[in-house]
């Protein structure tokens, strides 16, 4: 006989409060498990797909461990100190931004620019306070990211992780599949499903875009020569995942700096501006149909209030696992809204009186 659905509920109450105190308590020295679960999951496709090829699941892990560490090694020797090169770069660059949008302005609008006009004061202070702060800012996300814990551990550990996650993956989920309340195994395989099919179409799907754009754009804007062209790609990449909003903040931020940079080379212009409008088709008729699909069903405001909570309360971990706690409430709520609308409360006497 199942325990009645009030003490179920205080039941599955306590796991969360359990689960969202140890996150609190536990977060730093989660992180590499987490990471290293984040990334077994996002590959556990690449080594199904293998499998039915006829490979073993310890061959086609072991095959797509070494290919990993390669592309992670390459990123950390090649991609990764040039740009941070370019962003401290960008930031000492600002001041000398200023001035020369300030002399521009001065040009074209004289009466805009009085010594004592708010706009005249702001770019005077806005120069400094970003290469200050800006640096600021480098040096303690650094910082932060170094206090969550030790990097070389780091390293060493996000690997071993993701490498017996990934081996074992599906026993994984079969045992936690055998460990289900027998009553409640059908409903709760529909909201695994579910929740795994919005993971799978935004986490691998999203990050699929939202890689495969910010190496466009960076290797396109490098190849136009435009300075901070891989910072540029890096951002405008990183923000995909919300639409339309990396391409306009890219393709601004992009077109803002050639205009000091290209300044009557208007063919130079013309490639940047045109280097995000073909991004942009790619994206919305190419990438995002493809890998995304077209129900995700994870709104992207309801990300971004997850990542803003999550990310106040427990930190980098918290933004961490904010994408699964997302799927996850937002699943399960359209699941209580689908009963709700099924059942008496949401009906009334309506059917009843029809008939």
């Amino acid at each position: 006989m199942a325990y009645p659905i009030n003490t179920q509920a205080k039941y599955w109450a306590i796991v969360a409060v359990v689960f969202l105190f140890l996150l609190w308590v536990l977060g730093d020295i989660m992180l590499p498990y987490v990471i290293g679960a984040a990334i077994a999951y996002f590959l556990d496709p690449v080594a199904d797909r293998l499998e039915k090829l006829g490979l073993s699941r310890v061959l086609a892990t072991i095959i797509i461990t070494f290919l990993a560490i390669m592309v992670f090694v390459f990123a950390i020797l090649m991609i990764v100190p040039m740009l941070i090169e370019q962003a401290v770069s960008l930031f000492n660059t600002a001041p000398a931004l200023a001035t020369d949008l300030q002399a521009f302005l001065t040009k074209q609008f004289p009466s805009l620019m009085d010594s004592e006009s708010v706009l005249r004061r702001s770019l005077d202070s806005v120069g400094e306070s970003i290469q200050s702060r800006g640096g600021q800012f480098l040096n303690s996300a650094l910082a932060s990211v170094s206090s969550l814990v030790n990097v070389a551990l780091l390293f060493v550990i996000v690997p071993v992780v993701s490498f017996y996650l990934l081996l074992d993956w599906d026993r994984i989920v079969g045992k936690i599949d055998d460990m289900l309340p027998r009553d409640h195994v059908s409903t709760i395989r529909f909201l695994a499903t579910d929740i795994d099919k919005t993971l799978a179409g935004f986490v691998r799907g999203m990050g699929t875009v939202c890689l495969v754009l910010g190496t466009y754009y960076a290797v396109a804007l490098m190849l136009v020569g435009l300075q901070f062209g891989l910072v540029v790609g890096f951002i405008a990449g990183l923000i995909t995942f919300i639409p339309y909003i990396g391409a306009l903040v890219g393709g601004a931020l992009a077109i803002g700096l050639g205009l000091f940079q290209f300044w009557g080379d208007w063919v130079s212009l013309g490639l940047v501006a045109g280097i995000f409008a073909v991004g942009q088709m790619i994206e919305g008729n190419v990438l995002t149909p493809k890998l995304v699909g077209s129900s995700v069903g994870l709104h992207p405001v309801w990300l971004l209030i997850a990542l803003s909570v999550f990310g106040s309360l427990f930190g980098f971990i918290g933004m961490l696992v904010a994408v699964p706690v997302a799927a996850v409430m937002g699943v399960v709520i359209r699941y209580v809204m689908g009963q709700y609308k099924t059942g008496r409360l949401y009906k009334g006497l309506s059917e009843q009186d029809d008939t």
